[in-house]
């Protein structure tokens, strides 16, 4: 399974979107199309953000998992290294789900 760290974002939904769809999604498509990932799962990792931003980062992450298909693809939100790394393992060992944006937190 592949992750992608999407690194920092403008602050307001509407310039993060942009800048994820100018910086970031070349690079998840070719994640998901270029040899040796082809196939690949992948999981996108934001950084927390309002909850505005959740609506643009679904409908990316549900997109790109229908173009994948029968690849998977995922989100996970937040900013705490074993909780990100813990949704991902957990999301390797799910192979049913795709199209999932989850928020994690220090647990």
């Amino acid at each position: 399974m592949a992750v992608l760290e999407v690194g920092a974002l403008p602050d307001g939904a509407l310039e993060a979107a942009a800048a994820f769809h100018a910086q970031v999604l070349p690079q998840a498509l070719a994640e998901l199309s270029d040899p040796p990932g082809a196939g690949e799962d992948l999981v996108l990792v934001f950084p927390p953000a309002p909850y505005d931003h959740r609506g643009w980062r679904l409908a990316v992450v549900q997109d790109l998992a229908r173009a994948a298909a029968p690849a998977r693809v995922n989100g996970v939100a937040g900013d705490d290294e074993a909780a990100v790394a813990a949704a991902v393992a957990w999301l390797a060992a799910a192979p049913g789900v795709t199209g999932q944006l989850l928020a994690v937190e220090p647990g």
